[in-house]
């Protein structure tokens, strides 16, 4: 069954610290990231080892499995946004439908074992990513299809909320 989607514009986490999570990006720098993240894959990798990673806690939120199939793909399409940053002057992209990709991609049904592995191999792709970044590229920009503005400093805070915050929901 699908789940209602999620309609908030998230960016306001890029001025104040997350209620719900309590993480607050703005200390982060592309710098920092790919510690932050290297500290964060085995934990998904436990979460999704648990008996039940595969069952939703209710009707209305997603599964360990889940989950951790968005992250894995907010690592993908991420990757691929901060290569248009850095490659484009001011890049565009679009926005990205994560429900229609988690119905699309079966992500309910998904092997926790395989995802895993996937989501390890991308975590570790987009933290190289952003671990090459010269600082003098940070200011560098790119818009969503919405008008949300970024440059490459605000969107590896952006990123790293998303991740931050969903293993606080399988953790929580």
């Amino acid at each position: 069954m699908p789940i209602t989607p999620d309609t908030k514009d998230w960016t306001w986490v890029l001025q104040q610290p997350c209620q719900e999570c309590g993480f607050d990006v703005r200390g982060c720098t592309p710098a920092t990231v790919p510690g932050k993240l290297a500290s964060m894959l085995p934990r998904w990798r436990a979460a999704l080892r648990r008996p039940d990673a595969a069952e939703r806690p209710d009707e209305n939120t997603w599964s360990v499995v889940e989950y951790a199939c968005h992250v894995r793909d907010v690592f993908t399409l991420f990757d691929h946004r901060l290569t248009l940053m850095l490659t484009e002057d001011d890049a565009r992209f679009e926005d990205w439908d994560q429900d229609l990709s988690a119905v699309e991609l079966d992500y309910a049904n998904a092997d926790p074992s395989r995802v895993g592995t996937e989501l390890t191999t991308e975590g570790e792709q987009i933290a190289a990513s952003f671990g090459r970044i010269p600082e003098d590229q940070w200011g560098r920009k790119g818009t969503r299809s919405n008008g949300s503005e970024f440059t490459v400093l605000t969107f590896a805070r952006y990123f790293l909320h998303d991740v931050v915050h969903h293993l606080h929901d399988v953790d929580g």
